[in-house]
């Protein structure tokens, strides 16, 4: 049995198998929508999501399974005191994979050291969300053909954005990746990713303040919003959210091939503009993130589609 707390649970071989199975899906669903009939997948949601369970729902529904769970902690054992390790006891004995969002970081760790069937880390707090990575990594090889030789763009909130952490993790294992990391001062990415993942793999990477100086350089931009969730006082929050905007001016210095990303829900920090341009892949990384989780789910099940 195995499971995926980090995007770093498998190799760049396993990767490129597992994308290679998203791409077949994509290509030939009804190949697949019966191959998890009989399956129930848990989505235990401790924390609000919609993209990231309602995206897990929808793969196990296109393979043919079923789900069970519950959206906040307000609706579960876990407003009576329930342990984690509790629930992922009971919720082994009612389905057939699991998968785990949870405000604190390691939970979901936590979760896989008790339980009898698989365990996917739908997000941890500030930390890891590996699907999302998953989800990333298909959205990139499938539009770009390539996921090495790449200037790639961070710009936001790049202290607290699980979704950069895990982003970084991942493709730092690739050839010539260069990181511009475009963020003010109080969001800066940390010290253990600057230090243990950039500089310890010696990739080459930047740290500026101004987008208007990075977009000519990218060839793709990934953008976070400022998460209010994760700050402590109101007034920080206010005083950060707007710091980066994209628009269709900023997107004019930008060249015609950059790809833009973002891992949603957006707040304001892409203008509604910028969705016509076709640069803009967002909405189309959304649907990558069906077949990149439908592929995790028969890959953790071991179930081979013929």
């Amino acid at each position: 049995m195995r499971h995926l707390m980090s995007p770093l649970d498998f190799s760049v071989e396993e990767l490129e198998k597992l994308m290679n199975l998203a791409n077949d899906i994509e290509q030939n669903p009804k190949k697949y929508a019966h191959a998890c009939d009989g399956k129930i997948l848990a989505t235990l949601f401790y924390e609000p999501s919609t993209r990231t369970r309602l995206s897990f729902e929808s793969a196990m529904i296109r393979l043919g399974g079923k789900c069970l769970g519950f959206a906040s902690a307000d609706n579960s054992s876990a407003a009576k005191g329930e342990s984690v390790s509790d629930t992922i006891r009971i919720v082994s004995c009612y389905a057939d994979i699991c998968a785990m969002r949870h405000p604190k970081e390691g939970a979901p760790l936590v979760a896989s050291m008790f339980s009898t069937i698989p365990v996917i880390n739908a997000g941890d707090g500030g930390h890891q969300h590996p699907t999302q990575t998953l989800t990333d990594l298909l959205t990139i090889r499938s539009l770009k053909g390539r996921l090495d030789h790449l200037t790639i763009g961070l710009c936001g909130d790049l202290k607290f954005g699980r979704t950069v952490h895990s982003l970084i993790s991942a493709l730092v294992r690739y050839d010539n990746i260069r990181f511009i990391l475009i963020s003010p001062d109080e969001l800066r990415v940390p010290d253990y990713i600057r230090n243990d993942v950039l500089k310890a793999n010696h990739v080459d990477f930047k740290e500026v303040t101004k987008l208007e100086d990075a977009l000519p350089n990218l060839d793709l931009l990934y953008m976070t919003r400022v998460q209010k969730e994760r700050f402590f006082n109101e007034e920080d929050y206010v005083r950060m959210k707007d710091f980066y905007i994209l628009d269709k001016a900023k997107m004019d210095l930008a060249g015609p091939d950059m790809l833009v990303l973002h891992p949603l829900p957006r707040v304001n920090e892409i203008s509604v503009e910028v969705d016509k341009d076709p640069r803009a892949a967002y909405f189309k990384q959304a649907q990558y993130g069906v077949y990149a989780r439908m592929a995790l789910i028969l890959t953790l099940l071991g179930i081979e589609v013929e």
